[in-house]
């Protein structure tokens, strides 16, 4: 008993060598750590990808059992890769009642022009090239959501929040030829440049970000509450003097993403003769003209019918606010949360409510440091394996073909 009792306390581990244990880690640099999670998101995201591909029937991309790189490239992976092969048509395609078909115009240019110009001085194709930009971009956006993160909350909050985006449901995103991870690094480090008043030097980054998906509508609405913050605050007796030197500078930021909102439909424009070219590709994917706000009450409508459809947008309004109004979104801070107010009502007008719609709210990862926060950072231990499950039927549901009907499957 004695040495069974012996050997036992030796593997205890004692409040000292804990304590050093703490200490050690403590000493990496923050951006290994945040470095360290999200590689471990991606392993994990790599393994679910694999067995997904492993139990993949044959699709209009390949046959069964894909390999990994083939996988990747399912759905909108290809149009990218169409653009980086042929470009833009010059001439929208239509079908035979002259309405216009899909086509590229309905993606942005920044990723696969990215792509282009590093095959240029290496030759190493889209296939190689096309995930390590994707993976590239998403390592920095993880070291710039930990900085924006900081402004908010301590360190290991912060890196709860890294892991709560690196091991999201549609975590998969962010290592496969779509344009997410691009504009992850691009939009967060726009609203790191805002929350640290480098106003000016947001600009640029706000342009590219605006040639990666379409963000600058909703971020112009953020500007603009946050303009309109700004003036109300800096009128006020006794303000501080830095909101009155605010004012102006989120007026031009305001401005520039105004104006880098309608840059990509205005190319379309010039390139085909056009003027609806972009809206017109994009709503050939929706089988219908543009109509802000319905599809929202439509889509409930078509399966529960009128009546239920309101009492849903009347939940998910209500809903909304009540998020904003918990102390853990309000600790975000006015940037973030004028951000995600910015993309919601962006969402609420112009999104068709489909299977794509939980990818869509990735750019929503403000709200990632608001989860981490919940009860201390206890919830982790529900979320995240919880987002693993999610993250695998997601990636076998979704990415994965499986035709359900004469149009194909769903996509992701």
């Amino acid at each position: 008993m004695s040495r069974i009792g012996a050997a036992r306390t030796r593997r205890t581990p004692s409040p000292a060598s804990s304590s050093a244990l703490a200490a050690r880690l403590s000493a990496v640099h923050w951006s290994l750590q945040v470095l360290a999670v999200f590689l471990a998101g991606r392993l994990v995201s790599t393994a679910i990808l694999l067995v997904a591909a492993a139990r993949q029937g044959p699709s209009p991309w390949s046959g069964a059992a894909p390999g990994y790189g083939t996988f990747i490239n399912y759905w909108d992976s290809g149009w990218y890769e169409r653009i980086f092969t042929e470009g833009y048509p010059s001439e929208l395609p239509r079908d035979d009642a002259g309405v216009v078909s899909h086509n590229q115009w309905a993606f942005y240019p920044l990723f696969p022009t990215l792509v282009r110009l590093l095959d240029a001085g290496t030759d190493l194709g889209w296939g190689i090239l096309a995930p390590v930009v994707a993976v590239a971009a998403a390592a920095g956006a993880s070291l710039v959501l930990y900085r924006l993160f900081r402004l908010r909350a301590a360190h290991r909050s912060a890196l709860a929040g890294v892991a709560v985006v690196s091991f999201a449901p549609v975590a998969v995103i962010l290592q496969v030829p779509y344009a997410e991870s691009l504009h992850l690094l691009l939009l967060s480090s726009s609203l790191y440049l805002v929350a640290t008043r480098r106003y000016y030097a947001a600009m640029p980054v706000v342009v590219l970000m605006c040639l990666a998906r379409p963000a600058g509508v909703p971020f112009a609405i953020a500007v603009g509450i946050l303009f309109v913050a700004a003036l109300w605050s800096a009128r006020r007796p006794g303000a501080d003097p830095a909101l009155r030197r605010a004012v102006l500078p989120l007026f031009l930021l305001g401005v520039v993403s105004s104006l880098a909102a309608v840059a990509w439909p205005g190319i379309a424009w010039a390139v085909t003769g056009q003027r609806d070219a972009y809206v017109a590709t994009e709503t050939a994917w929706r089988g219908e003209p543009l109509a802000p706000f319905v599809p929202w009450f439509d889509a409930p409508a078509a399966v529960l019918g009128p009546a239920a459809a309101v009492l849903v947008v009347t939940a998910l309004v209500i809903g909304v606010a009540a998020l904003f109004l918990t102390p853990a979104v309000r600790s975000l801070g006015l940037v973030a949360g004028a951000w995600c107010a910015g993309y919601l009502l962006y969402l609420a007008a112009f999104w068709d409510p489909q299977s794509s719609t939980w990818r869509i709210l990735t750019p929503l990862f403000p709200l990632a440091l608001a989860v981490a926060t919940v009860g201390r950072g206890r919830i982790l231990w529900v979320v995240l394996p919880v987002s693993l499950v999610l993250q695998f039927l997601w990636v076998d549901r979704l990415w994965g073909w499986t035709p359900t009907g004469p149009d194909g499957d769903y996509p992701p």
